[in-house]
């Protein structure tokens, strides 16, 4: 004979196995009025995101390239004459203006030879006044028919020599000058110095040949770059590159900010070059604080023109895809539709859309991740909504104790 299975009894003769079923019963009746009340019908429930509603817009048409700083003036100190070099009369690294003293060579060779053209000179006016006194009395002579003419004329050409001859030593006394003035030297253009290429006592060769330091003007800074030709083209309101119808430049610096004054374009080449297809070009920045250094590598911002009828979206919110860049917006029924768009340059931290865009667009700036195509949203204006600060609550009245 089969065993029956015994049915445990609780108090007021409920079964377990009623029990249990009932619980059932009540979830699934619970989960179905849930879903009814705070989700869609499909079962997800609406992705709350920000949006911001496009409005046609005009903006500064730009190109940007890789550039380099470079000083206005970088010129090379170089001795004119040579000699012992024996002192250093500035702080390297410090400014000096145009003429001050850098470097002092040996003077006391440069003055012998001074003195020694001055010697030569007063000898050489001797010898002349010499000639020209023997010419006084051949003329006389000449006059009474004492000498001949051809004896005469002897006498004036050796007058010519001489004089010739003060002539050569008033110039070699000038060199000699020169040579003495040139041991103390100075610099050529007001700037930042450099290091010391040379120490005191190097014999320092004549003819410029030995570099002594450098001077650098860094106030204007130049920046030099260059952009490719149709670059230049498509950035240039009527296609074609007119320096005259630039207007500016801008400067990104190394650490992504903006140089706060905007500089002029002060170079343009004339030709294309024919292995880059790039133009060279070169900007001019006051730089009167020296925040600008040479050698920086920062990039130049070449303003065009303007651009209007554009819109401007938050970088973070153009997504590329292997089919081009993309924005995500919130449709009519309030759910991701998303739209090819063409991009044009950055504009701060926002992308120019060129196309793709109308005005009213909603475009949806947060939550992209969760934002797939169809998905249902609750979009609300960034700024409002789940995003933005809640609002303080009003302080609760005391309590009134009750009456017994």
């Amino acid at each position: 004979m089969t065993a029956r299975p015994t049915v445990r009894t609780y108090p007021f003769g409920v079964s377990l196995t009623a029990i249990a079923a009932s619980v059932l019963l009540l979830a699934a009746c619970t989960g179905k009025d849930q879903n009814a009340a705070g989700a869609p019908p499909g079962g997800m429930p609406a992705l709350p995101v920000s949006v911001l509603e496009m409005q046609p817009t005009k903006v500064e048409t730009s190109v940007e390239a890789v550039a380099q700083t470079e000083g206005a003036r970088e010129v090379e100190v170089r001795a004119r004459v040579g000699g012992i070099l024996m002192k250093r009369l500035y702080e390297e690294g410090a400014a000096v203006k145009a003429g001050q003293p850098l470097f002092q060579i040996d003077r006391e060779p440069l003055e012998v030879a001074v003195a020694q053209a001055r010697a030569q000179l007063g000898e050489t006016r001797a010898r002349v006044e010499q000639t020209l006194r023997e010419a006084a009395r051949l003329k006389a002579l000449l006059a009474q028919q004492a000498i001949s003419q051809r004896e005469y004329d002897t006498a004036s050409s050796d007058n010519a020599v001489a004089q010739a001859a003060v002539q050569a030593a008033q110039a070699t006394l000038r060199q000699a000058e020169l040579n003495l003035s040139w041991s103390t030297v100075t610099a050529p253009v007001a700037g930042v110095t450099g290091r010391a290429v040379v120490s005191e006592g190097t014999l320092v060769a004549a003819g410029g040949t030995t570099l002594l330091t450098t001077v650098v003007q860094l106030n204007p800074m130049w920046v030099r770059f260059s952009i490719a030709q149709n670059e230049l083209a498509t950035a240039m309101p009527d296609g074609r590159f007119k320096p005259q119808a630039i207007r500016g430049v801008e400067l990104i610096l190394p650490d992504g900010s903006t140089y706060p004054v905007r500089g002029k374009l002060n170079f343009a080449a004339s030709q294309v070059s024919p292995t880059l297809g790039t133009i060279q070009l070169r900007g001019e920045f006051p730089n009167p604080d020296g925040a600008l250094l040479p050698g920086q590598f920062v990039r130049a911002r070449l303003l065009t023109g303007e651009r209007d009828g554009v819109f401007k979206v938050p970088q973070h919110a153009v997504m590329q895809t292997d089919k081009g860049p993309v924005v995500m917006l919130a449709g009519a029924d309030n759910k991701v539709e998303p739209r090819p768009v063409k991009t044009g340059q950055w504009s701060g931290k926002d992308w120019v859309i060129l196309g793709g865009l109308k005005a009213g667009d909603k475009v949806i700036v947060d939550n992209l991740i969760k934002a797939r195509p169809g998905a249902p949203i609750a979009p609300h204006a960034a700024g409002e909504g789940p995003g933005a600060p809640a609002a303080k609550p009003a302080a609760a009245a005391p309590a009134t104790p009750a009456k017994g």
